[in-house]
């Protein structure tokens, strides 16, 4: 898999490509939420550096496929792998917070979306209340 600098751009960029292919499927309504929140602009990348490691992300997960084609999106070490790279807690709260509006932008957070969510929050130690207070309450 691709190693991309701790907190940097690139390693927001593939947590949020994972949340985007979770469920199997890239719904043109997560795109186009993220361009509507201007998450490019937020985590530093622009739309072109975003979708090359979408597609670098892709390439990983598909390489890591089982010789009758089975692809394990939410392979645990995979996953934790991938969380690792961010280290910054404003930075987790940030990843969070795009990656849960990602989950709702097909107006349906699916059982994968949900699980991984689950196990990323989990995974930092971070709670729906520390995202309340980050970005709610402001």
């Amino acid at each position: 898999m691709k190693n991309y600098p701790t907190n940097s751009p690139e390693a927001l960029a593939r947590i949020l490509a994972m949340f985007m292919i979770t469920d199997g499927e890239m719904e043109a309504r997560e795109i186009e939420s993220m361009e509507s929140l201007n998450v490019y602009e937020i985590i530093g990348l622009s739309r072109k550096r975003f979708i090359e490691v979408l597609a670098k992300y892709c390439d990983d997960v598909s390489d890591e496929a089982e010789n009758d084609g089975t692809i394990h999106l939410l392979s645990p070490q995979r996953v934790n792998e991938v969380l690792d790279v961010i280290t910054d807690r404003s930075k987790r709260l940030l990843c969070c917070a795009i990656a849960l509006d990602i989950c709702k932008a097909d107006s349906a957070i699916s059982d994968p979306e949900m699980l991984l969510l689950r196990h990323m929050m989990q995974h930092w130690q971070l709670s729906l209340e520390d995202l309340e207070n980050e970005f709610i309450r402001q």
